[in-house]
């Protein structure tokens, strides 16, 4: 016998052998932590799009305060007066 139909015949015995019963609570259990999943996720997913809001906006008022890409003024030579 082959390794296939060995498995083949091991499927077979276990499909035909009398399934267990499920507990009558099962369906309103899993109904139940799904959605409490999904509310997780949900609110971990709003959470992260309002941090990244806030981020966003803050780097925002730091650019427009610190002016990152104006140049500094030179303080290394002393302006030339006198002459």
């Amino acid at each position: 016998m082959s390794s296939m139909s060995r498995r083949e015949a091991d499927v077979r015995r276990i499909l035909e052998e009398p399934q267990p019963t499920v507990p009558p609570d099962l369906y309103g259990e899993a109904l139940r932590r799904g959605g409490r999943m999904l509310r997780r996720r949900r609110a971990a997913r709003r959470l992260f799009w309002l941090v990244l809001f806030a981020a966003a906006v803050a780097f925002v008022v730091w650019a427009s305060l610190a002016q990152p890409w104006v140049e500094p003024p030179s303080e290394t030579t002393p302006p030339l007066t006198g002459w």
